[in-house]
């Protein structure tokens, strides 16, 4: 009863598929919508310049488009780090990834706290580029406004600074 119950539980980690599974699915939604957007984005651009098209404040819708695509291509990258750091600590050692010596390690994940170290990287980019994209709509037209600005520079540096000093000991 016991070897059964303790097989049972064992075998119970490939329900951590499903996480696998969907978070690629994810990913690849994000990188085809984020793409098909730049292509619609470069289409306008085209038809602006070219065939004369009046696109009325394109400059900042663009600078917005491609922002919102860096974050939607930063969170699927989120997600294809999470879905390979949760099948190799829960299912499998991905051969191909630790024998491939021309790749990068970024992707390898041997513990728990390698797979919250990448994350947490790639999701303060996020956060950083979240705040950039909210700075383009701010007004100076209260002094406070400028202090508060001045003051969210002053933590994303912090947070990048630290980020990267804590790799380095690493």
């Amino acid at each position: 009863m016991k070897s059964l119950f303790e097989s049972m539980l064992w075998n119970s980690r490939y329900i951590v598929m499903l996480a696998v599974v969907s978070s690629i699915v994810g990913m690849l939604l994000l990188f085809l919508l984020s793409a098909a957007d730049m292509g619609h984005l470069a289409i306008d651009y085209i038809e602006m310049t070219f065939f004369g098209k009046d696109y009325p404040d394109f400059h900042t819708r663009a600078v917005s488009h491609i922002i919102t695509a860096v974050d939607d291509f930063l969170l699927a990258t989120v997600l294809l780090i999470f879905a390979l750091g949760l099948y190799e600590l829960f299912i499998d050692k991905i051969e191909i990834a630790h024998g491939d010596k021309s790749s990068s390690n970024i992707l390898v994940i041997n513990t728990l706290d390698d797979l919250k170290d990448r994350l947490g990287k790639v999701i303060l980019m996020i956060l950083i580029v979240a705040f950039f994209k909210n700075v383009l709509h701010v007004t100076f037209d209260d002094p406070l406004n400028i202090l508060y600005m001045g003051a969210g520079i002053l933590m994303v540096s912090l947070a990048s600074y630290f980020s990267h000093k804590s790799s380095a000991k690493h």
